[in-house]
């Protein structure tokens, strides 16, 4: 008979989230109750979580990316950005989030991991390409800065989910080998990185497109707007 006590893990989690307790506190628990209904020494569960926590104490670093992020926000970071893009006579929304695009694809290339929802886009890449939209057409509408900072978050995820694979060293790279030749596949590393060309490429390609068709929205905004002034104007 098959022993289901050691799932009462999962019975807990579900219990702590349906009843929003503290997530870090319900899945402790849930961790601690499963190894001792698995006959596993206090002592070997309390090791397998220190060890467990040695080996990716670099995921809590978002933890301090936050709050950083925060404080400069409140001193000014994002009015220094729009300022900064102000002062750009030539600066649009595509060039600075094709620009951004372009250097996190390098990035990549070169194993760099640069940038990031909390730490790039929503500090200096939304705000800057807002600033270049208010350049072309003035205040914007809720509905246009809300599709700016959703274009500004898409530049990210082509530029990291697309492009991940460029760097030779890429933990993906590694999974995709070694799941290949275990099933009697032999690949190259330096082969494999190149057939991710194509996909950061084309992820480029598509990118800009979606960029050139909100530029040419804004323009048209930007003429209507100014045909109803004029008419305002003459009436």
């Amino acid at each position: 008979m098959v022993d289901l006590w050691p799932l009462i893990g999962v019975v807990i989690i579900t219990a702590g989230l349906a009843f929003k307790l503290n997530t870090l506190l319900v899945i402790l628990t849930a961790g601690v109750v499963t190894g001792l209904v698995a006959h596993i020494s206090l002592f070997e569960i309390l090791s397998i979580l220190g060890e467990s926590f040695t080996k990716n104490r670099y995921m809590s670093l978002f933890i301090l990316i936050l709050p950083m992020i925060g404080i400069l926000e409140r001193y000014g970071l994002r009015q220094r950005a729009e300022t900064l893009i102000g002062s750009m006579k030539s600066a649009s929304v595509s060039r600075v989030l094709l620009t951004y695009l372009a250097l996190r694809k390098l990035t990549n290339g070169m194993g760099l991991h640069l940038g990031g929802h909390p730490s790039m886009i929503r500090p200096l890449i939304a705000p800057m390409a807002e600033a270049a939209a208010e350049k072309q057409v003035g205040e914007l509408t809720d509905k246009q800065s809300q599709r700016i900072r959703c274009l500004s978050a898409v530049s990210e995820n082509f530029g990291n989910f697309f492009s991940q694979l460029l760097f030779i060293g890429a933990g993906g790279l590694l999974l995709i080998k070694g799941v290949m030749e275990d099933n009697g596949i032999q690949v190259e590393l330096e082969q494999m990185y190149l057939w991710a060309l194509p996909t950061a490429i084309a992820s480029f390609a598509v990118f800009a497109v979606c960029c050139k068709l909100e530029d040419m929205r804004l323009a048209r905004h930007s003429v209507t707007q100014s045909v109803a002034l004029k008419e305002q104007d003459n009436a």
